[in-house]
């Protein structure tokens, strides 16, 4: 059972979203020398920062509509506050994250229009509580989103250990995704910064594509490698209670049963 059964058009809106969210992820990868965005390089991180802020409202309102209930928004405001508070425990510390373990086991159990909604909520919460509100705050939401709902999109048969083996592996592979968009995200900013692994307008693909690959290994492979064990670590020793947690919760709040209220 899921907490939100997407529609036709939430899925359409997710899509598109989906879209343009990879546009302004890749865009340095993709805008031609002589295009307006490559000639404001500086300026386009926070356009896109702006259009994506706009995506996501979008996207929550859209699976508001399909079926975000009192209950639905109940557990999203519970788990969100969660993972908000689990952020900042490792915050400085070699990547270890326990929040992103949290939104794998939620979206495997609440499905994927509510994993994308909790995703998105958790990073924009969790902004608030550390002070960490600036341009990249959209795209962290917009990849916390992606995060959570691919595990939703998992396949659903899997049980037990293969189960927990499975988000253990989505876990890894995620962590090191969310930390190369993010990546994505703040290396236009760099500039002359740093010559050897900054992007330069103009370049050819290839060349781009080598400095940015400089730039993850000089900057964040170990965090991105802490927190991708760290995910994994706490999956596979918290994963199956936190699982069962979720779904009782899921069950006894019967999501799809309308709320109605009788006259005394």
């Amino acid at each position: 059972m899921t907490a939100v059964r997407l529609g036709p058009r939430s899925v359409a809106t997710l899509v598109v979203t989906g879209v343009v969210g990879l546009v302004a992820f890749g865009w340095p990868f993709i805008t031609p020398a002589t295009s307006a965005v490559g000639a404001h390089s500086q300026d386009a991180p926070w356009l896109f920062a702006g259009l994506l802020l706009l995506l996501v409202a979008v996207v929550a309102a859209a699976i508001s509509e399909a079926g975000l209930g009192p209950k639905a928004v109940a557990m999203l405001g519970v788990l969100a506050a969660t993972g908000a508070a689990l952020r900042p425990i490792g915050a400085g510390t070699a990547g270890i994250e326990p929040m992103f373990f949290l939104m794998v086991l939620s979206g495997r159990v609440l499905g994927p229009g509510f994993g994308f909604a909790l995703g998105s909520t958790t990073m924009f919460a969790s902004a608030l509580l550390t002070g960490g509100v600036g341009p990249w705050m959209p795209f962290q939401m917009m990849a916390m989103g992606w995060f959570t709902m691919g595990a939703g999109l998992l396949p659903a048969r899997f049980r037990g250990r293969a189960e927990i083996r499975l988000l253990a592996l989505y876990g890894f592979v995620a962590a090191f995704a969310y930390g190369t968009a993010m990546n994505l995200a703040g290396w236009p900013f760099l500039g002359a910064l740093a010559s050897n692994i900054a992007f330069v307008v103009g370049d050819p693909v290839s060349v781009n594509l080598a400095r940015f690959v400089a730039y993850c290994l000089a900057t964040s492979l170990g965090w991105d490698l802490g927190r991708a064990v760290c995910t994994v670590v706490l999956t596979f020793l918290l994963g199956p209670a936190v699982l069962r947690a979720l779904r009782r919760a899921t069950r006894r709040a019967r999501f799809e049963t309308a709320v109605t209220f009788e006259p005394r």
